[in-house]
């Protein structure tokens, strides 16, 4: 299992991103290999307002989450009271973006490694959780 934040799986869509290729082929290869891919609720407005803003089209933002959606290995931990607090005191104590703060709790409550892209989330979470590049 693996925590995976939403710049993995926004590069992997978008083929003028500078990660795309690694994105693709890592994702494809971790579902593979049946590794659990998991991600936090929150994680789907995340994507669908990336896609739809870089897109300017809410029609492919909605295509992108729906597709994600259906992804076999994808597990998605609802976001409820108590990690919502682990993620509050992380982003108050790393100094992260909420959403970021979110993924770091996760990784830490389930003991398992988080992949991004975010520079300031690999620093900054890395801290507190194991926290690797794709690829």
């Amino acid at each position: 299992m693996i925590v995976i934040d939403a710049s993995v799986w926004v590069s992997r869509i978008f083929t003028d991103d500078i990660f795309h290729l690694v994105s693709q082929a890592w994702l494809r290869a971790k579902a593979a290999q049946g590794h659990l891919l998991v991600v936090p609720s929150l994680f789907f407005a995340e994507v669908g307002g990336a896609v739809a803003r870089h897109t300017r089209s809410t029609a492919m933002g909605m295509d992108a989450i729906q597709r994600i959606a259906r992804v076999p290995a994808l597990r998605v931990i609802s976001l409820n009271r108590d990690l919502g607090m682990d993620a509050a005191k992380l982003a108050a104590q790393l100094h992260l973006r909420g959403a970021d703060a979110v993924y770091v709790a996760l990784a830490r409550r389930l003991n398992i490694p988080l992949a991004t892209w975010d520079q300031e989330l690999l620093q900054r979470g890395g801290q507190i959780v194991t926290v690797q590049q794709p690829g």
